[in-house]
Formats: C-alpha cells, sequence, structure tokens
C-alpha cells in the first residue's frame, strides 16, 4: 500500500512511472451562461491541494486498465485515461500499457480525481515514451477530455474561465494557513448539481474578489451550487457550517461535488467530524 504524501516515497518510485495526481478545491465558482455544445460558461479560482491518488502505465502486450483502492464507478473504456491513451495514440505510435490507478481522491467530491488521473497520465506518456509534447500540446489533448482536466496540466493557481478550460495566473498562496477538507457520506452528480442552478452574471468577478483578504471571502465569494445542494443534501451543509463553528476563516463546497473545506489560521480539532466523514487535514 502506497503512503501518500510522503516525499520519499514518491522519489523513489519516480523511476519506475508512476505519478501522483493531486485534487483541487475551487474557491468561488459562478455560473454565467449555458453554452450552445452543452457545457456552460463558468468562473472559478482553481487551487491544487494535497490529496493524492497513484498512477502507474507500463508497457504490454495489450492496453489493459485495472484499479484498486477506492471503486470506479462505470464501464473501463469510459475511464479519462484510456481515453487520454486513445488520443495521444492516435498522433503517436504508442506501444499498448497496462495501467493501474491506486484510487484515494474521494469520487463526486467535487475534487477533480478523475480529470487529474487524465492529465497526469498524459504528462506520464510524454516522459515514459520521450514524446517531448509541448505544454500547448498536452492543454489540447486535456481539453478533449474534459472541462477542468487542462488545468491538472500544470497545477497551479488559477482563475478559470469559459468551460473552465482557460486561465489565467492568480497571486494566490495559501500555505500560510491550515485547510482541511471533509467529505460526508454523500453523493452529488454533475447533472443533479446544475439542474439547481440558474445561470446569472456576477456582480463582481472572482479574479478581483480572490484579492480581498481571506476574512472577507466569507461575504464576498460563493458557489453557486450550494443553494440547491445544501437544499438537498442537508448532511453538506451541516458539515459547512461545523467548519465555521470550528474557526474557519473561509469554508465552501468544493466544484459541484460533496465535500467541503475550510480554510484555518491554525488546524483545528476536528475529531467530531471524524467518526462519520473522511476528513483530510492541511491539503
Amino acid at each position: 500500500m502506497l503512503s501518500y504524501g510522503c516525499a520519499k516515497i514518491q522519489l523513489l518510485l519516480i523511476n519506475l512511472m508512476i505519478v501522483f495526481p493531486n485534487a483541487k478545491i475551487n474557491i468561488g465558482l459562478n455560473i454565467i451562461s449555458r453554452r450552445s455544445d452543452g457545457y456552460h460558461n463558468i468562473e472559478t479560482i482553481f487551487y491544487p491541494v494535497k490529496i493524492y491518488d497513484a498512477l502507474e502505465a507500463l508497457p504490454r502486450r495489450e492496453l489493459t486498465f485495472e484499479s484498486s483502492g477506492l471503486g470506479i464507478p462505470g464501464r473501463v473504456e469510459d475511464n479519462l485515461c484510456i481515453k487520454a491513451y486513445h488520443l495521444i495514440k492516435h498522433d503517436y505510435d504508442l506501444p499498448p500499457v497496462n495501467i493501474h490507478l491506486h484510487k484515494h481522491v474521494p469520487i463526486g467530491a467535487g475534487l477533480g480525481g478523475g480529470s487529474a488521473n487524465a492529465a497526469f497520465f498524459i504528462k506520464l506518456i510524454d516522459q515514459q515514451f520521450n514524446l517531448a509534447l509541448t505544454v500547448g500540446q498536452k492543454l489540447g489533448y486535456a481539453r478533449q477530455l474534459g472541462a477542468d482536466c487542462a488545468f491538472f496540466i500544470e497545477s497551479k493557481p488559477v482563475f478559470a474561465f469559459e468551460k473552465g478550460d482557460r486561465f489565467e495566473s492568480v497571486n494566490l498562496d495559501l500555505s500560510g494557513y491550515s485547510i482541511v477538507l471533509v467529505m460526508p457520506p454523500a453523493h452529488v452528480s454533475t447533472s443533479e448539481a446544475y439542474r439547481g442552478v440558474k445561470p446569472a452574471q456576477p456582480k463582481h468577478s472572482l479574479k478581483e474578489l480572490i484579492e480581498l483578504p481571506i476574512e472577507q471571502w466569507k461575504t464576498h465569494i460563493k458557489n453557486d451550487f450550494e443553494d440547491s445542494v445544501f437544499k438537498n443534501h442537508a448532511v453538506i451543509r451541516g458539515v459547512k457550517a461545523a467548519l465555521y463553528e470550528a474557526g474557519a476563516l473561509y469554508a465552501s463546497m468544493s466544484g459541484s461535488g460533496a465535500s467541503v473545506f475550510g480554510i484555518f489560521k491554525q488546524k483545528p480539532d476536528l475529531l467530531h467530524l471524524q467518526n462519520s466523514n473522511q476528513v483530510f487535514y492541511d491539503i
């Protein structure tokens, strides 16, 4: 079993072609308008966090996919890593590989786990087979796989807009704070989340609001999915309230999923939440 977050193990395994896709949180999320391609125009701040899957790809006689850890729903052929392989193979003479994914990032949590796996697979294949892909090429492949896949190619804080796949850099460093994520026993599908949202142009762009002191985020930065999701999932609403009661400077649901994160000045005591939820500290 891999020990996540252990830098020494990551360094030892890097030559074995194992990578560690990280998760992300959304700081604010505005649903602006519906697009003709079925997506929505949004704006959000993507921020990388230290919760990891593990992904390996080794040459084999045929393309195969296997997983361990958390169960992954859906058909193997629909997995984004498999789709990424076929995209690249269309342009390059790739040998078949065996893909092994150890799933640790919660599913249906709004953390971008599947998208991260696809983006890191692109980077892994590029490195392993010396494709010398440019950042632009990797972003191009990622944008064909999902709205937030492209973020994980560079995995640094950005202001994301349009489908969530166009970026501008933001000056945001939360390393001096304690970020805690809580995943309650709930699942929110993307379709469910969008059904309850009425797109609207925000009064102020997140690109401006993110410059405010964190202490002011609570009253200015929101996630448009929360109103409808909280109505249907009281447990998620309760987690957010509990984080504020524990002293969070800012707390929010991440993306369209069930997880809720809090930003604290110091590591909080959330022992009362650990009995019925997954709690990730200092991410």
